[in-house]
């Protein structure tokens, strides 16, 4: 088994950019995920209800990030306001940071919608479910988990039951690894190897209407397609149609396009 893709998303629910190597930090990749267009309550946008979200870019740079819109871009840096109040669901993240009213024109113009942007600084924890995991972890502004796991040989499978096949970009994962094994096997991982990082997978990925998008345009191609196929083909016992598995880091390290994945525990399916 080895490694065929490594994806950063720097801003959530905006499109992401592929890396040769990435280096894992208990948040995931580094800088994954630590920005945010948030309304005006505070609630962070997701491509769930605000599609346009497909059609902007994001690349971290070493000053903040750089952003981008049909043509546009910006160069935003690292925020250095009063901190302010987001929300992932209902979970309440408080002293994140403003990126100014600059970027907030920028994104509010470029969506058609009021939005602001605001990042995670590294002094701010918000925790990872506790009933998932033996120890304290925490994320970004990932919907739970700081790394997102998939496997070339379950997205073979589903294709394989699709009428029109799709890419595992609709499933926006961090990883994705190939090799000679059985569709679903990431069910019973429990610890793996990859490159010089341990992670510790922390329960299936359910999916929702975001994977019916076109990951780079946003449209929606199939009203039921591929959850309807995949309620079919992999779904829990308590009836979530699952795609991928979350993970936390156990052990900080680097990852390359290549490397070999090692599982060093194994368990039952935890679709049940």
């Amino acid at each position: 088994m080895r490694i065929t893709r490594l994806t950063k998303y720097p801003v959530k629910s905006v499109a992401g950019y592929d890396l040769a190597m990435a280096t894992f930090g208990p948040l995931g990749i580094d800088q994954d995920r630590k920005w945010a267009v948030v309304y005006g309550s505070g609630i962070a946008a997701t491509r769930r209800e605000l599609s346009r979200l497909a059609n902007l870019h994001a690349v971290c740079t070493d000053f903040g990030i750089s952003l981008s819109f049909d043509g546009e871009r910006i160069d935003v840096p690292w925020p250095s306001g009063a901190p302010t109040t987001a929300y992932v669901f209902s979970t309440k993240i408080e002293g994140v940071q403003d990126a100014g009213n600059y970027a907030s024109h920028f994104l509010s113009s470029s969506l058609e919608r009021e939005v602001r942007l605001v990042y995670m600084p590294d002094e701010v924890t918000r925790s990872v479910s506790s009933a998932y995991t033996d120890r304290p972890h925490a994320t970004g502004f990932a919907d739970g988990f700081p790394v997102l796991i998939t496997s070339m040989p379950s997205l073979l499978a589903l294709n394989a039951e699709l009428q029109q096949p799709i890419e595992m970009r609709r499933f926006r994962p961090n990883i994705v690894i190939d090799g000679a094994f059985e569709p679903w096997a990431e069910d019973e991982w429990r610890l793996i190897r990859v490159g010089t990082t341990i992670l510790r997978v922390a329960k299936p990925c359910e999916r929702c209407v975001m994977v019916t998008q076109d990951p780079v345009t946003g449209e929606q191609t199939d009203q039921r397609e591929p959850l309807m196929t995949l309620r079919r083909l992999h779904r829990a016992s308590n009836g979530k149609i699952i795609f991928g598995q979350n993970a936390v880091v156990e052990v900080e390290g680097t990852a390359k396009l290549g490397d070999e994945v090692e599982v060093l525990e194994r368990g039952a399916s935890n679709l049940i």
